[in-house]
């Protein structure tokens, strides 16, 4: 089944739109590194702290907003529903808004359609819902593979997407962000609204990841 790539146009941005992949430093982003240069030369900011509160915010306090997002409408079929038409006031209902995310899309994974996110001129990403954008989200390559080889891409995100799958490509814009819904994984029927959230990752939710389904309960006894 042949790959689909959805374009939008208009990817202006305003002055806090992230760079181009080889494009000189804005103004802005060229104080921001020499205010941390300066911090860290006088000591009063360590890089490692500085680096792990980043990782904190890209990887763990921000896809948790996304995540409770995900768990919400596999366990509610209204709310998935909502979701689905209008995700921006869907969103909105848990308390998900700000700068980045003002007008969200959801893309619901199935049986048949693996959806699957990038930017392919730089780096808009839905930040209310998902935090900070990884790096290889940013980097080039991605940038370019997702369009042109997204079944290899998402093999190496150790995704194995069937021939009969239809794989689409979303290309994020300033003006339009998108969530995809993963599938909801086998064996967790009964987990509560909190225990299926603790199962959606980042990766998931922009499609370079399925959500594997939770350890068996012997499994997560022989762990404590």
């Amino acid at each position: 089944m042949s790959d689909r790539h959805h374009h939008h146009q208009h990817h202006d941005h305003d002055d806090d739109r992230p760079r181009a992949h080889d494009a000189p430093l804005s103004d802005v982003e060229l104080r921001v590194r020499a205010l941390e240069s300066l911090l860290v030369d006088k000591g009063l900011v360590d890089r490692a702290a500085l680096d792990a509160l980043v990782d904190t915010y890209e990887t763990k306090v921000g896809p948790r907003n996304g995540a409770r997002i995900v768990a919400r409408a596999w366990i509610d079929p209204e709310f998935r529903r909502r979701l689905l038409e209008n995700a921006t006031e869907a969103i909105a209902e848990l308390g998900y808004i700000g700068r980045q995310g003002e007008d969200m899309v959801a893309l619901e994974n199935t049986r048949d359609v693996h959806n699957m996110v990038v930017c392919t001129l730089c780096s808009c990403y839905p930040w209310p819902v998902l935090g900070l954008p990884p790096v290889w989200y940013k980097s080039a390559p991605y940038r370019s593979r997702a369009v042109i080889d997204p079944r290899g891409v998402l093999r190496e995100f150790g995704v194995d997407v069937g021939a009969d799958v239809e794989v689409r490509i979303w290309d994020s814009t300033a003006e339009l962000r998108y969530l995809v819904l993963p599938e909801r994984p086998p064996g967790t029927e009964g987990m509560s609204e909190e225990e299926l959230a603790a199962l959606v990752t980042r990766d998931a939710m922009i499609g370079v990841a399925k959500v594997p389904s939770p350890a068996p309960p012997s499994a997560r006894g022989a762990k404590r």
